[in-house]
């Protein structure tokens, strides 16, 4: 892909999966509904740091998918399918520990977020994005799952498609066909984001700790000319074919990691996008590493706040003030 000079339809971002209500319970019992899923909160993030995006997920015309119908509005993310829907909106169940990490349950069935099909690609494919973030229940629920894989395989060769499974094992009702849908999206995956605990699950009975770079080194010969792998405070590993970075974690004061994974995805690809970097700059470890530095300071201000509340550009520093976008960009291409 071209620099800066070449951006073509407004430097649009497509974020496709689901959003969500994440039922918070808290130690003590107390509970709080946020507005949640993976790439609701991935797409929102790169929202807040001013490059045009837009949402592919079906959102209910219940007062949940009201609100986050308005959120994402609000947040500056297009819809991709701005039409609510009957269904209401699916919840997950999220139970923290003393240390803010979460639990998950999912109640998906007869909800909004399965019933993605094909025909609601058409804005999608029409808007051509340049880059496109796939993962979470979207690749799961049916027959949300297929539609995305589709969409994935008839991707422009131009395209950055970053893949983020963001495994949720309670809501994997098969999981050996969930693994081959994996397998095969890796194949035009460009960038692959994954927690030790995603590994963990792709891969049973391997010890992650010992056999990470292996196991990379596999991911890689399938496809993904890079590799980002998070360990909560440790640093971020980032792999390319030609090596490997740490990217260090700054020393948070964590209230909950809602979210964190999600907002460290959102900008990794937002800043890549917005850097006017594409398919042919994967293999250059320095652009990876100052992408994950810029990740792992959205990441760390997200886990400062409660629920999924990934920061603006303002609230940022260094690594988000190094690039502008470029001129007149903007989603307007998903509003009809």
């Amino acid at each position: 892909m071209a620099g800066r000079g070449d951006r073509r339809q407004g430097l649009v971002i497509v974020v496709a999966g689901e959003a969500l209500v994440d039922l918070l319970v808290r130690p003590d019992g107390s509970v709080s509904a946020i507005q949640g899923g993976g790439p609701f909160t991935t797409a929102r993030t790169i929202g807040r740091l001013g490059v045009p995006v837009a949402f592919l997920g079906r959102l209910s015309a219940d007062g949940f998918g009201r609100a986050m119908a308005a959120r994402l509005a609000t947040d500056g993310v297009a819809l991709a399918r701005p039409d609510s829907v009957a269904e209401p909106t699916t919840l997950a169940l999220a139970e923290l520990d003393a240390e803010g990490h979460a639990q998950y349950r999912f109640y998906l069935d007869r909800t909004s977020v399965p019933g993605l099909v094909p025909s609601d690609l058409a804005q999608a494919i029409a808007a051509r994005p340049v880059a496109v973030h796939v993962g979470t229940l979207g690749l799961v629920a049916e027959p949300i799952a297929s539609t995305l894989e589709a969409f994935v395989a008839g991707l422009a060769p131009d395209v950055v498609l970053m893949l983020d499974p963001n495994c949720r094992p309670s809501a994997i009702p098969d999981p050996g066909r969930y693994r081959d849908r994996l397998q095969r999206i890796r194949r035009r995956a460009d960038v692959v984001k994954l927690s030790m605990e995603d590994l963990a699950y792709l891969h049973p009975g391997t010890p992650v700790e010992e056999a990470a770079p292996a196991l990379l080194a596999r991911i890689h010969g399938e496809g993904p000319a890079a590799v980002l792998v998070t360990d909560g405070p440790r640093p971020v590993i980032v792999y390319a074919r030609d090596g490997e970075r740490r990217v260090p974690v700054r020393d948070v004061q964590v209230v909950d990691t809602v979210g964190a994974g999600d907002a460290f995805g959102g900008a990794f690809l937002a800043w890549w996008i917005a850097s006017g970097l594409g398919r042919n700059q994967l293999g250059d470890l320095d652009a990876l590493e100052a992408a994950a530095e810029a990740a792992v300071e959205v990441a760390a201000v997200t886990c400062e706040r409660v629920g999924a509340d990934p920061p603006t550009i303002t609230e940022l520093t260094r690594p988000w003030r190094l690039w502008t976008m470029t001129a007149g960009a903007d989603s307007a291409d998903f509003r009809g």
